[in-house]
């Protein structure tokens, strides 16, 4: 048993140093004439596994350590195009290695600006590791902070809040992108649970500016909807809110969180909130 163990561990071991002196070979090419070559020539991450008689892992650290190197380079010009293809290898490797996962996806939208690429690695990573809320979170902030798609962030947010052990932020991202796509119900809902679930005093206040910013955004929307059709009837807007009750086009003019009334330019016919969400 003991020398069948040693066997294995010799393969390993000539497994390892000879994938390190093919990469020696390879890094010895001038890159400028073959851009990108010591990825290329990298086979697949389910035949390197095997070849490691059970060191994956190890290998999967090296790889990483030569990307760390390989991706700081502004020498290579070409050097994302196997970008994909060499976190994957480090994913087959070792499925639960994290840190290659996150790596990968900055390179990708910082280095690359390639946001799709970053959300599949990040989708890879959350697919090898389910029980990890980081992968789509930092998904849901690319999706949010570079590309606007809130709806994206939403969906993403919305994963990794289910997830045991996620951080209570999450819960109000997803909130914040559910107001930014104009679903104001829900937002309001949402604010409204995490205010009334928190115990701690700085979150309610942060739920309640949020508050204050959805219940204007809802009634913004209520009155200057009324304010355009009192112009459509009437060819002008009116000289003051209370001639939309009179009219009949609203039941109430509403007031903001803290019973104020709205900011209204008649010229304009729009309103605006007397204060800021983040001030009292």
């Amino acid at each position: 048993m003991r020398r069948k163990t040693s066997l294995f561990t010799a393969l390993a071991l000539i497994s390892l140093l000879s994938f390190m002196g093919l990469k020696l070979r390879i890094d010895k090419i001038p890159r400028q004439k073959l851009p990108g070559s010591s990825i290329i020539y990298l086979p697949s991450g389910k035949y390197l596994k095997y070849a490691t008689f059970g060191y994956s892992s190890l290998l999967a650290d090296l790889i990483y350590i030569w990307a760390i190197q390989y991706y700081s380079s502004y020498d290579i010009p070409d050097r994302f195009k196997y970008l994909e293809h060499i976190f994957s290898i480090i994913s087959v490797l070792d499925p639960h290695y994290l840190d290659p996962y996150e790596l990968g996806a900055m390179i990708a939208i910082y280095e690359a600006h390639d946001a799709e690429l970053a959300f599949r690695i990040l989708d890879m990573g959350y697919e090898k590791n389910p029980q990890e809320w980081i992968f789509p979170y930092i998904a849901g902030h690319y999706a949010q902070m570079f590309l606007k798609d809130y709806r994206l962030a939403q969906k993403y947010y919305k994963q990794a809040m289910v997830i045991e052990g996620s951080p209570p932020i999450l819960r109000r991202l997803y909130a914040h992108a559910t107001y930014r796509l104009g679903d104001y119900q829900t937002a309001w809902q949402n604010w409204l649970e995490i205010y009334q679930e928190s115990q701690d005093q700085r979150i309610k206040n942060i739920a309640l500016s949020h508050l204050y910013l959805v219940k204007s955004a809802m009634d913004k929307e209520k009155i200057e909807a009324a304010l355009h059709q009192f112009r459509e009837k009437f060819g002008h807007y009116p000289e003051r809110l209370e001639e939309l009750v009179q009219q009949g086009f609203l039941s109430q003019i509403p007031k903001d969180l803290d019973g104020r009334e709205y900011l209204y330019n008649k010229e304009k016919g729009t309103i605006k909130a007397p204060r800021s969400p983040w001030k009292k």
